[in-house]
């Protein structure tokens, strides 16, 4: 099994800290966002690699991140050479572009590598193993509002994806799919046809929609912990959770800091312009 973390975005929404560094390298207490996935991905002994494919632009910092890694896998940074949000290949075609360049025929486990979450991937992959399918990740969402940005799944009694939508204006259900695949050897052509059909390179999610119709794909129905590091709130909300995997108080670090700084003066600016209404 092969394992491939997306890192190819450029995270404008979370400006000015992401600015000059990816996002997976901001820091929650003593580690960096990646190393927490990493930690999470060591445990798995089918994983053999994992790629991390970036962009131009930080390829060099991850390469340098490499040097530190002290993990049983062997990690191996792609430079897709995309240089904006304006030229990117998104989140399916740098999977295409992974499985290309190195020319992977294997099974692989696809990652975003801004997602901190405390479930064992080792169980993730025992329920793949049993099932033989295509496989995803989905755990209920409390906020009903958040079910709109990301997607949505319905299942069967046995697990069995039924439908899957993407950002739903109508969600069909609170399961929400947050973005760890498992994909069979035998479903990595399916990848071109796909792109080669003109379908939306970007969002990962919008592959399951139309592989359902090719293929069985099952969800892992998770229950912990599971942060989208997308914003600076969703930022300041990993800083801030006592989850398990945090070593330090994560309100040490200088980029929390910044971030509280900068979402004070969003409170700040807001309530000005709704007092001088």
């Amino acid at each position: 099994m092969q394992c491939v973390l997306l890192a190819a975005g450029y995270a404008t929404r979370l400006y000015p800290l992401t600015e000059n560094m990816p996002k997976a390298l901001l820091k929650l207490g003593d580690k960096t966002i990646l190393e927490m996935v990493t930690d999470k991905i060591d445990e798995v002994s089918d994983v053999e690699n994992i790629y991390i494919v970036t962009n131009e632009k930080f390829y060099k910092q991850f390469e340098k991140w490499c040097e530190s890694y002290k993990g049983p896998k062997k990690v191996k940074v792609i430079n897709d050479h995309t240089t904006s949000n304006d030229n990117r290949l998104g989140a399916i075609g740098d999977l295409k572009y992974v499985i290309d360049t190195e020319n992977i025929n294997d099974e692989i486990l696809v990652m975003a590598s801004d997602n901190i979450f405390d479930f064992s991937l080792c169980d993730f992959v025992d329920m793949y193993r049993s099932k033989n399918a295509d496989m995803i990740c989905a755990h209920t969402i409390e906020n009903k509002e958040d079910l709109h940005s990301m997607g949505v799944v319905e299942l069967d009694g046995d697990g069995k994806v039924t439908s899957f939508e993407e950002k739903p204006k109508q969600p069909k259900s609170d399961l929400g799919v947050p973005p760890f695949y498992l994909y069979k050897r035998d479903t990595l052509p399916l990848i071109d046809t796909y792109l080669k059909e003109g379908n939306n390179p970007d969002a990962p999610g919008h592959f399951i929609p139309w592989l359902i119709g090719k293929n069985d794909v099952y969800a892992y129905v998770f229950d912990a912990v599971r942060i989208d590091i997308g914003t600076q709130e969703s930022y300041y909300d990993a800083c801030e959770r006592p989850v398990s995997y945090t070593h330090l108080r994560a309100h040490e670090t200088d980029s929390y800091l910044v971030c509280r700084l900068l979402l004070e003066k969003k409170k700040t600016t807001k309530k000005k312009k709704e007092n001088s209404r």
